[in-house]
């Protein structure tokens, strides 16, 4: 079955992506499709491969390889080498709030507690206003990510 989507790199379109992979400094996924680029060009000897065995060489898969063939037609280049943005919900805080959350874990615990407790830590954000609402556990979620262990005496917090 002849491919639908044809891909034919100009002379600085193939030397932009052999840069690029030979460069050492890229993201995988960045490499994986100026490879399959590369590999199915037509226009060069190497290249015009079936989707089967250049999936085999880059290991991903065929539907993905058909992807970056069918963006690159419909879109260039940039877009087929390119990460899209992921769909999902964006982050609820901030590198700097999730480091004031950190170190408010890390200080001082209230008079009359031994050390921190999750529903203490987000009492006491709120209270200080450094974020409008948090539950205990988007406390332990930001916490953990920062390598804080709750329940432990170092972290100055805990799980109660």
């Amino acid at each position: 079955m002849p491919k639908k989507y044809r891909v034919k790199l100009s002379k600085v379109q193939r030397e932009k992506l052999q840069e690029l992979t030979s460069s050492g400094t890229i993201k995988v996924r960045k490499y994986k499709r100026a490879r399959v680029l590369l590999l199915a060009d037509e226009a060069h000897q190497e290249g015009c491969k079936s989707d089967k065995v250049i999936a085999e060489r880059v290991d991903i898969s065929v539907p993905t390889i058909q992807r970056i063939r069918q963006r690159f037609v419909k879109e260039g280049l940039e877009s087929a080498i390119s990460e899209k943005p992921r769909p999902g919900r964006s982050r609820t805080f901030t590198g700097q709030q999730r480091a004031q959350i950190t170190a408010l874990a890390c200080s001082e615990p209230p008079e009359g507690h031994a050390r921190w407790s999750l529903r203490l830590l987000a009492n006491k954000l709120v209270e200080l206003e450094m974020v409008d609402s948090i539950s205990h556990v988007t406390v332990q979620e930001v916490l953990k990510k920062t390598n804080s262990s709750p329940t432990s005496d170092a972290s100055g917090a805990s799980a109660s």
